[in-house]
């Protein structure tokens, strides 16, 4: 590994995590709150969506982020109607636009809650190349 990439890797694992979720609503259209912590610097580095995932990698909902959090860290976005039986388990994960994805994630169901846990950041990374995708960043 370059010096470089275990720095990025250092930035990923050390500083990047789903620190917290909330839950609101009913099955099939919930309302997920999710706390991140990520090292942004502005429009050349951010957390740029959060998502969820099942078991096996696939999306199940992705939560775009427009723009930077340079100044507000940790900092709480939601997402709405997400498609979710209460008993389903899944990862709830952060990716940086210029490093990936984070491998402090959150693991569970909205009927037994979530903890953290770390997961593998080449897990499904093929979800880089799905849309949603965001389309540019505001500051």
């Amino acid at each position: 590994m370059l010096a470089a990439e275990s720095d990025a890797a250092g930035i990923l694992s050390d500083i990047t995590k789903v620190i917290k979720i909330e839950v609101s609503g009913n099955e099939n259209g919930y309302t997920f709150n999710a706390t991140i912590q990520s090292p942004d610097t502005g429009c050349d580095q951010y957390a740029d969506w959060w998502e969820i995932i099942d078991l096996k990698g696939n999306l199940i909902y992705r939560r775009i982020l427009a723009h930077s959090h340079v100044d507000e860290q940790p900092f709480s976005r939601s997402g709405s109607n997400i498609p979710l039986a209460a008993n389903t388990q899944v990862y709830i994960r952060v990716h940086i636009n210029s490093l990936g994805y984070a491998s402090n994630v959150q693991k569970g169901s909205v009927e037994n809650g979530f903890m953290a846990v770390q997961l593998d950041s080449e897990f499904a990374k093929e979800l880089e190349k799905v849309e949603p995708l965001p389309t540019g960043c505001d500051f």
